[in-house]
Formats: structure tokens, sequence, C-alpha cells
């Protein structure tokens, strides 16, 4: 079943510009401009493109590949008739979650390698101080955005509806996020608000491993949270019609 819907993604031409493009555009246009990769007082002595542009733009792919995208595929194929057909099948519906996720965490994780990989070679961009952490956010964040998504996918009828629940949960995030405002200009409830929505935690969580640091309790635990809570509502509310 993975490897089908591997062939599947990659035939959806959309699915991989999206997921391959957007990061690589976000690192390169922003990572031009003057004085991005130099080390900026607001920021504590470290360069923006590092440390606010690739995690933001990390972010931001998990988060379109996990409440956007892969809702709406799990949906189309229940709209089409496909999971109903697979209803008479042994086939749990976790399993079919379960190939989802896998399909687009492989692609987030090409996407990533990408980000810093480009940064690196093509923008001198420093990597990750503590790589340790960086990955760990990275994954987490990946659980927990992606258990969002796969309850979004359980409920959801037509592919429509699930475009449209995940575009009105994807776009507070990222207002609340720090993503248009960065978290130390938020309002300091707004601050608590961004470490505790996934896409938020997981932005900055990602800038503090990038700066050197452990990322903040509140944000791992948010995080484990909604990977948690969320997975398991998906699994006992997905539906087959």
């Amino acid at each position: 079943m993975t490897a089908v819907e591997a062939k599947l993604f990659l035939r959806d031409p959309g699915a991989p510009i999206t997921a391959l493009g957007i990061p690589l555009a976000l690192v390169l246009v922003f990572g031009l401009m003057p004085g991005t990769n130099k080390p900026s007082a607001e920021l504590g002595g470290h360069a923006a493109l590092p440390t606010l542009i690739a995690p933001m733009a990390v972010a931001i792919l998990i988060g379109m590949l996990a409440v956007m995208l892969f809702p709406a595929a799990v949906a189309t194929y229940r709209e089409k008739g496909v999971l109903k057909r697979l209803s008479a099948s042994p086939v749990p519906p976790g399993r079919l979650l379960a190939t989802q996720l896998l399909v687009n965490l492989a692609a987030a994780a090409v996407a990533i390698l990408l980000v810093v990989g480009v940064g690196r070679i093509a923008l001198g961009m420093a990597l990750p101080a503590n790589l340790g952490w960086f990955a760990a956010v990275v994954l987490l964040g990946a659980l927990a955005l992606f258990s969002v998504g796969a309850l979004i996918a359980a409920l959801a009828p037509t592919n429509r509806a699930a475009s449209g629940i995940g575009a009105a949960a994807f776009f507070p995030m990222l207002a609340l996020g720090g993503v248009w405002v960065p978290k130390e200009q938020l309002p300091p409830v707004l601050q608590h608000v961004a470490d505790v929505l996934p896409l938020g935690a997981t932005i900055n969580g990602l800038r503090e491993a990038a700066a050197g640091h452990a990322p903040e309790l509140l944000q791992v635990g948010s995080l484990a949270a909604f990977a948690l809570v969320c997975s398991v509502v998906a699994a006992r509310a997905f539906r087959w019609e």
C-alpha cells in the first residue's frame, strides 16, 4: 500500500511541487536579501536565515503536507468510494492512515534535506547549532501536525470539505504561530498561544534548536499532547464512508 501511495503521490504534479518548491523558494528568496545571513541584535546575535527563515520554511512545509494535502487525499478516497471498497478487505483503517503518513513524511524529509543543503551550499547558511534537538522537534512536530491532519481526514466526507477544514486550521496557526509576525513581537498572551499550537510550537522549537538551545518544555509537551490525543481520536472516529 505504501508503494502504491508513493507512486500516486509522485504522479500528482501539485504535491511534489508543494513539498519541494515552497520551502526552497522561501529560503532562496529571503536568503538572498541583504543581511539575512549576518548576526542580528534583534535575534540575540543570531542570523535570520538559519534561526528564523529556515525553521519557518521547514515548519510550513510540514504543516501544508499534514493539514492540507494529507486529509484531502484521504477524503478523496472516501468521496470516490475507494475507502468503501477497502472496507471489505481485512485492512484496518489505521493501516491506510499509516501509509499516507509514511509517504508524506518521506516527502517532508527529502524537502528538509534540500532546504538545509541548498541553504548551506548556495547561501552559506549555518547548520542548526543543536542538530539533535532540531531533528527531534522535526519528528515530534510532524507527528503532532499529521495527527491533526489524520483527525481531519477521519471526519471530512469530501475533498472540498477536507480542504476547507484544513485551510481553516492552517491559516490561523500561521497567524498565531509566529509566521507573519515573529514570536518576540507578539503580545505576551499570544506568545504563549504560539508555543501551544502545533505549528507555532514546531517553528519556535526549531528556532531554539537552530540557535543552539533546547526547546521549551511547553513546546515539547504541546506537540506530544496533540500527537497523542488527535491520533487516538482519529483512529476511533475514522469512517470508511
